[in-house]
């Protein structure tokens, strides 16, 4: 490689690293976005004119159609996602690349030309493995948060037949690693198994086990992604794969905690199964309704106002209705606030990035742990589209398949609306105790319709 080529490395590498620094804000994640991929822009073109290889321009005319085919499809997507689509697009990008790292193992692995050490070889089989798993993984949870497929689907034995398909392909790809052999149609046979291994990884789990899911398969998109970088000697690939594999991690982990719930459980335990809805005690109560006027009344009269936004927010587009009923109350003297839950929509940050599209401030976004001691000073809590994030089962149920989940402590507070389209149970297929507590009013209706009616009686007061 020569020294120019390197610089242009170092420097995108650079770029990643200060891009990634950028995604931990809101106000600078735009930024470090389009930071980060000029920094992959730049690695492309070095790659692509400072290389001393010798290259047919065939090949050279391969890439470059590829390389604008992929931009303008990438772009076109980009432009039409509906913010509620997002999490469907994480996972088909995960995908991707997963199918990228297999491509490339099993083009290395049939080149005579690779050389067939042990350690070369095992790059290989993991690439081949983590990126078949990733692939198939990743479609299936598109699936999933599409609505293409049902949320959870429980299989037989399902953890016992899952481990031995995970301890045949490690055996066979050790095989492969320890023998030395080039026979592709061996390596095709493991990227099979691979790619059935990542269906039935992720065909049992459901519910709100699905944002842990997204970020663990974007985990192993960049561990795939890495082992490419090793494989072609390419350091940046490799660290870049690196960073995208241990902040996938690192967030994994995050939302496990979130949920108070180990990585295993999520994988092994099936927290979104069918049979959760049979699990938790039975709610008893009554529910009191309550219209958009008298929603209006008791919010422009109060000092302090939490809106705690969910999945039903994005699926109604009402981020911009609710930042102008945000705007109304905040002109009229209203302290208004956002409790931001760390799982809340279906993938993480997903609230985060609905509420900044709408220009929402900020510093009006607060987090769970900082937001819950200040619930017992609201005068109105309103719930939009949010469920098992704010059910008090978590915290009284010992039976309830939610229990010990740090939730948002809207019970606290002085009055609770909470919007809804029906008494529909949550992603863990439970009845919600809040929704029956004395302090509650159900504001029932399309989030968009409901608060559109709720802004309209604000501005006639």
């Amino acid at each position: 490689m020569n020294t120019v080529l390197s610089l242009v490395y170092l420097l995108a590498t650079g770029t990643f690293i200060a891009g990634l620094k950028m995604l931990g804000h809101p106000e600078t994640a735009k930024r470090g976005n389009l930071i980060a991929a000029l920094g992959m822009g730049m690695a492309i073109a070095g790659t692509l004119l400072l290389h001393t290889l010798e290259v047919p321009v065939f090949v050279y005319a391969l890439i470059v159609t590829a390389i604008v085919l992929g931009g303008i499809i990438g772009w076109l997507i980009a432009v039409k996602v509906e913010m509620t689509k997002m999490p469907e697009l994480v996972s088909l990008f995960n995908g991707f690349g997963g199918a990228s790292a297999a491509l490339i193992g099993l083009v290395a692995y049939g080149n005579t030309a690779t050389d067939t050490s042990t350690a070369i070889m095992a790059t290989i089989i993991a690439g081949v493995i983590i990126g078949s798993t990733t692939f198939s993984g990743s479609f299936v949870a598109w699936a999933k948060l599409n609505g293409s497929m049902r949320s959870t689907i429980s299989l037989p034995k399902y953890n016992l037949i899952n481990n031995l398909v995970a301890l045949g392909i490690l055996l066979f790809g050790t095989f492969l690693v320890w023998t030395g052999t080039d026979n592709l149609l061996y390596l095709y046979l493991l990227a099979l198994a691979a790619l059935v291994y990542g269906v039935l990884f992720v065909i049992p789990i459901g519910g709100a086990d699905m944002p842990v899911v997204i970020s663990l398969l974007n985990s192993l998109t960049g561990i795939a992604a890495a082992i490419t970088g090793i494989l072609y000697d390419n350091m940046v690939m490799l660290v870049g794969g690196i960073l995208v594999g241990s902040a996938g991690l690192i967030l994994t982990f995050a939302m496990c905690k979130a949920m108070n719930r180990s990585l295993s459980n999520v994988i092994f335990g099936g927290f979104g199964e069918a049979v959760s809805s049979e699990r938790g005690a039975k709610v008893a109560g009554h529910i009191k309704k309550t219209s958009p006027s008298d929603t209006a009344v008791l919010m422009n009269y109060a000092d302090n106002v939490i809106i705690v936004p969910g999945y039903g927010l994005a699926v109604a587009q009402a981020q911009h209705v609710i930042h102008e009923m945000e705007t109304l109350l905040t002109d009229r003297g209203v302290n208004v606030r956002y409790a931001i839950h760390p799982v809340a929509g279906r993938m993480p940050g997903h609230m985060n990035v609905l509420l900044a599209e709408s220009n929402v401030d900020y510093d009006k976004l607060i987090e769970m742990d900082d937001i819950n001691p200040q619930f017992v000073h609201a005068d109105v809590v309103l719930v939009v589209g949010a469920n098992d994030v704010v059910n008090p089962a978590a915290h009284n149920d010992p039976s309830s398949p939610i229990y010990g989940m740090p939730i948002l402590e809207v019970e606290n507070a002085k009055h609770i609306v909470v919007n809804k389209r029906s008494m529909k149970p949550g992603y863990a297929g439970i009845e919600n105790e809040l929704f029956y507590h004395q302090k509650t009013a159900m504001l029932f209706g399309d989030a968009k319709a409901a608060l559109t009616d709720l802004v309209s009686e604000l501005k006639n007061m």
